[in-house]
């Protein structure tokens, strides 16, 4: 380019234009020829330099180099094909040479000395050699001032040529530093390329992602979790109730001293099986009740141990039937003691449906239900285990059970506890000497509050899977020990410390009965007989409750456990009335 001039580069239109632009003169050839300007006529000296802003362009000599490198081997060809042919141009020969076999045996072994003094060659792919400048990043000083600018300070050619005194670096440290395109990735992180693919960025995977190649993340997948090196993934540990944590060891220790009171009560209540206050606190419910409480206990520990198909089935039969036999055993007890007292103020007839046998049967009945409705639940909801995900790198091991049915399934449960509380409200004004129904009342009353707090926080905790179940074993628990503390402490009271006071005594004129006789609206033809007209006891412990009508004659009826005495009694007009007056009490 240096030797080039309009005169010698007319074969490109735009070099005359080049020209005058780069040394702001007008050829001569190009001045017009009537003018009364005075024009820069370019002198024929001038040539182009790197001191009138000349630069090379460094890919040109690439573009020089491979023109002279296929010129050079076509020329080879030529003389190997071509020299015994006499005529110019090229020989039929060298059109019929094969294109691969001229690339591989003559261009790839090329070799020249460039216009630049440097050598060209080629390996066997194809590539030339590489040639680097160094360049390094200097405040220089020019003509127009001091500035920032590249300068070469050393090249590499097969072998680096480095002067280190040319070197300049920041605050003019005095080792060299680091240089290079993109740094290695740190364990757990992966290449993204950006731009020029000899360069990238690191980026992370997320926590619970491994390395799958140096451009990859991949997800371990749930209950699965990356070790550190972040090259692989292994199995989460299964996470469930231990019974060495405080979740587990505080119910576990609460229900134990629960079964131990519930046995001892039981054993007590056989011991005392044929005494006045057993009887007439109905046996055969009693022990239902007591056998209730024990499962709801005993339901503890099935919450507790490790999830597996039988202990799922162990949890939906024993809390949903646990409860049934409570609430279903209360419930036909308050209903009898309702019906007794309502029959009482209406008429004489004796109510149906009160003998220990149909109590038995009723109860029977309402658990059945809930086992027909648990049995439903496990054919629509089949019982096994499940893998709970509450966070990536965490696995619980539970029971197939879903939140929202176990509240359907206790469904039933409530409406037992609602109705029985209902009945517990209505008898709470009989006679004091039937105060177990008061009882009753206490135990439904602390057993609504305790459902009502139990099912916010059992919900509210799905995630926190220790402190749902630890709510839920001491709801069951404190359910159960209510029910055992207010229905059977009076009892075990008067067993133990005054057995003195385990008696049938009634006394129907009593202030309690003469505030529920008046509150009941008892008909007027009917009063209870006076104080010196007691009840008696037979021998099986059957209460007889003496009733006298205004105006008439005095009729005792004793009911005993199978077969009731039917004397005749006298009604106001002087015929015969059912006899009924004699009723059965707890």
């Amino acid at each position: 380019m240096m030797s080039l001039t309009p005169e010698r580069n007319t074969r490109n239109p735009w070099f005359e234009q080049y020209w005058e632009d780069t040394f702001g003169c007008v050829l001569e050839k190009n001045i017009p020829l009537e003018t009364n300007y005075t024009f820069n006529v370019c002198s024929d000296d001038l040539r182009l330099s790197q001191s009138v802003g000349y630069e090379q362009e460094s890919k040109v000599q690439f573009v020089v180099d491979a023109v002279y490198a296929f010129a050079l081997a076509l020329h080879n060809l030529y003389e190997d094909l071509c020299k015994d042919y006499n005529q110019s141009g090229v020989c039929p020969a060298m059109t019929q040479f094969d294109g691969s076999d001229f690339y591989k045996r003559y261009l790839l072994n090329v070799s020249f000395i460039d216009l630049a003094g440097s050598p060209v060659k080629f390996d066997t792919s194809g590539d030339g050699l590489a040639r680097y400048d160094i360049l390094n990043y200097q405040r220089l000083l020019n003509s127009s001032g001091s500035g920032y600018h590249y300068k070469k300070v050393g090249k590499w050619f097969n072998y680096l040529q480095l002067d280190p005194n040319y070197l300049v670096f920041e605050n003019n440290a005095t080792f060299v530093p680091t240089s290079a395109c993109s740094l290695p990735c740190e364990p757990g992180m992966i290449k993204k390329q950006q731009g020029d693919t000899c360069c990238w960025i690191c980026d992370k995977c997320e926590d619970y992602e491994f390395v799958y190649d140096e451009f990859t993340c991949r997800d371990c997948g749930p209950g699965y979790w990356p070790y550190e090196d972040k090259l692989s993934c292994y199995a989460l540990e299964l996470q469930y109730m231990r019974w060495n944590t405080p979740y587990a060891f505080v119910p576990a220790a609460f229900s134990c001293l629960g079964i131990l009171v519930t046995f001892a009560v039981i054993i007590l209540f056989v011991k005392h099986n044929d005494t006045p206050l057993v009887r007439a606190s109905g046996r055969e419910l009693s022990y239902m009740l007591l056998f209730g409480i024990l499962l709801c206990y005993l339901n503890t520990f099935a919450l507790l141990a490790k999830p597996t198909t039988e202990i799922c089935i162990t949890q939906r039969f024993g809390i949903g039937v646990g409860f049934s036999i409570i609430y279903g055993a209360l419930l036909t007890k308050t209903n009898r003691i309702s019906r007794i007292f309502d029959s009482a103020s209406k008429s004489a007839q004796r109510p149906s449906y009160i003998s220990p046998k149909s109590q038995v049967v009723i109860t029977c009945s309402l658990i059945a239900v809930q086992v027909i409705l648990t049995l439903v639940w496990m054919i629509v909801e089949p019982p096994g285990t499940r893998f709970h995900y509450p966070t990536r790198n965490q696995v619980i091991l539970k029971c197939k059970i879903q939140d929202m049915s176990f509240l359907f399934s206790q469904l039933y449960n409530m409406i037992l506890i609602t109705t029985c509380t209902v009945y517990a409200v209505k008898t709470r004004k009989i006679p004091e000497n039937f105060n177990e129904s008061k009882f009753i009342g206490f135990t439904m009353y602390t057993t609504c509050v305790i459902w009502l707090a139990f099912i916010p926080i059992y919900f509210g905790t799905g995630n926190a899977y220790e402190t749902q179940l630890t709510t839920l074993c001491v709801a069951t628990s404190m359910n159960a020990t209510v029910a055992l503390v207010c229905l059977y402490s009076p009892k075990v009271y008067i067993i133990v410390l005054h057995p003195d006071k385990n008696v049938r005594k009634l006394t129907m004129n009593s202030a309690a009965y003469k505030k529920y006789n008046s509150s009941s609206a008892l008909p007027s033809s009917y009063a209870p007989a006076p104080s010196s007209a007691t009840q008696k006891v037979s021998s099986d412990g059957t209460e007889t409750i003496l009733m006298q009508r205004i105006g008439g004659n005095t009729a005792t009826t004793t009911t005993t456990n199978n077969t009731p005495n039917t004397p005749s009694r006298t009604s106001c007009s002087g015929t015969n009335a059912e006899p009924m007056d004699s009723i059965a009490l707890l």
